[in-house]
């Protein structure tokens, strides 16, 4: 069994319909990227799976439950988390306060030791710990976003666009930081994002969200050689 399964999932926000019947699988340990063009659906579809967006239609299953209509506090306690789009860390609050919101779900107990690993992960987030999460360049908000979603040692981990607004030197490096934390954590991961040569070089597979639906969906591999894919995509 999948780890993840959508099976025909609309979300749709009033009269707009956002999605139109996504339908994918992820195994456990795997990353998947979903790649397409801006308002195709890709945050949409992370959103449903979290409980942050209006299924109308389908069903999202995460570790054969039944997820629809789930409160995304609910999802969370199951092994979900999410990075948002923008990043979305509290400016006025400090590095340790935004760590601490992340781990809201974790036994006390545990919070030392896994703030010190977000720290071996995130060496920058140690020495800013006291500072406003605001006075952090993009990079290193960035790397707090993740750090806070990680926080409550997630099964599934879902990234939406986190190559948004960043230089090139540390998209790349973000990229070496999720591959090391699923290797270590053996994470399953789930990235939207318009930048799709990244993310496809990321992810073992990838799924093409094209006006709502599923357009082509293979192996990165397979995708990256795909001539409608390097026209469309990725500008070669």
């Amino acid at each position: 069994m999948s780890l993840l399964e959508l099976e025909g999932v609309a979300v749709s926000y009033g009269s707009v319909r956002a999605t139109h019947g996504i339908s994918l699988t992820v195994e456990e340990g795997d990353t998947l990227a979903l790649v397409g063009s801006n308002g195709a659906g890709k945050s949409s579809t992370l959103k449903a799976i979290m409980g942050m967006a209006p299924v109308s239609g389908g069903t999202v299953r995460f570790d054969g439950v039944r997820m629809n209509g789930m409160a995304p506090s609910r999802v969370v306690r199951h092994g979900v988390a999410y990075c948002p789009e923008g990043r979305r860390v509290f400016t006025m609050h400090t590095v340790l306060d935004n760590l601490r919101v992340g781990a809201y779900t974790l036994p006390k107990h545990q919070f030392a030791a896994r703030l010190e690993q977000m720290y071996a992960y995130f060496p920058r987030l140690k020495e800013r710990a006291r500072q406003q999460a605001g006075s952090l360049s993009g990079g290193e908000q960035q790397m707090l976003a993740i750090a806070r979603a990680l926080m409550s040692c997630p099964r599934l981990f879902l990234l939406d666009e986190p190559s948004l607004g960043l230089a090139p030197l540390i998209v790349q490096r973000i990229g070496e930081l999720v591959r090391e934390i699923q290797r270590s954590e053996k994470l399953t991961v789930v990235l939207a994002e318009q930048n799709a040569l990244w993310a496809m070089r990321l992810a073992r597979n990838t799924a093409v969200i094209e006006v709502g639906r599923i357009g082509l969906a293979g192996t990165s591999e397979e995708l990256l050689h795909n001539e409608e894919v390097r026209r469309a995509f990725l500008g070669i």
